[in-house]
C-alpha cells in the first residue's frame, strides 16, 4: 500500500467521524454535560419571561393600523385566461 492511499483511508475516516458525530454523541451521551447546561440556561431564560395582558387591545388597535397603512398592489389578469 502506498502513502497517498493510506493518507486518503485516513481522511475518509475522519470525515466519516465528523458527519456522524452528532449521532455518536447521542448514542454514547458525550455531550451530557452540554445538554444539562443547555437546559439550565433555557430554563434561567424563560423564568425571566412574563405575560403581558393589559396592552391586548391597544396593540390590536395598533396593528389594524399599520396594516391599514401599508401599500397595496392590485394584481393585473392574465389576458391568456
Amino acid at each position: 500500500m502506498s502513502w497517498v492511499f493510506v493518507g486518503l483511508l485516513a481522511g475518509a475516516v475522519l470525515v466519516f467521524i465528523g458527519a456522524e458525530w452528532p449521532r455518536l454523541g447521542e448514542r454514547f451521551g458525550l455531550d451530557e454535560r452540554r445538554d444539562a447546561r443547555e437546559r439550565q440556561a433555557r430554563a434561567e431564560r424563560k423564568s425571566k419571561l412574563r405575560v403581558v395582558r393589559d396592552e391586548s387591545e391597544e396593540f390590536e388597535a395598533s396593528v389594524r393600523r399599520d396594516l391599514d397603512r401599508l401599500p397595496t398592489i392590485e394584481k393585473k389578469r392574465d389576458p391568456r385566461r
